[in-house]
């Protein structure tokens, strides 16, 4: 029997130990991609042309594929935390959500992964 109030226990972190870390998590990733998101944009549309050359030398600068980076980590660890929240809400079948689960995982650090690749290899200008 427990001494906590129904809603001292709604408010706590549930089973997992994790809700609320989760919950922080999503709203501090959505937090860092509204400048890293305006900043991209902006600097795009900056940019006189979008073609390969132009867009690569913008890359070139340090800076900009730090922001770039980050836009893309943060981007992905933001997809993930949203896919599981909705996996883990609609799909019932515990084998099947434990699959999608790692699936929405392997896909979201391959993603990320790939991204940050073609940012380097760019920016150090890797032969294709």
């Amino acid at each position: 029997m427990s001494l906590r109030s129904p809603l001292g226990t709604v408010l706590g972190t549930g089973a997992a130990g994790q809700g609320v870390h989760h919950w922080w998590m999503q709203r501090l990733t959505s937090l860092a991609l509204v400048p890293l998101t305006i900043w991209f944009v902006v600097s795009l549309l900056a940019l006189p042309s979008l073609d390969y050359a132009t867009v690569a030398g913008w890359m070139h600068g340090s800076l900009t594929a730090l922001l770039l980076v980050l836009l893309l980590l943060t981007g992905a660890w933001h997809s993930q935390l949203g896919l599981r929240v909705v996996i883990e809400d609609y799909v019932h079948g515990a084998g099947s959500r434990a699959l999608l689960l790692v699936l929405a995982l392997f896909a979201n650090v391959l993603l990320a992964a790939a991204g940050v690749l073609a940012v380097l290899r760019i920016v150090f200008g890797a032969a294709a």
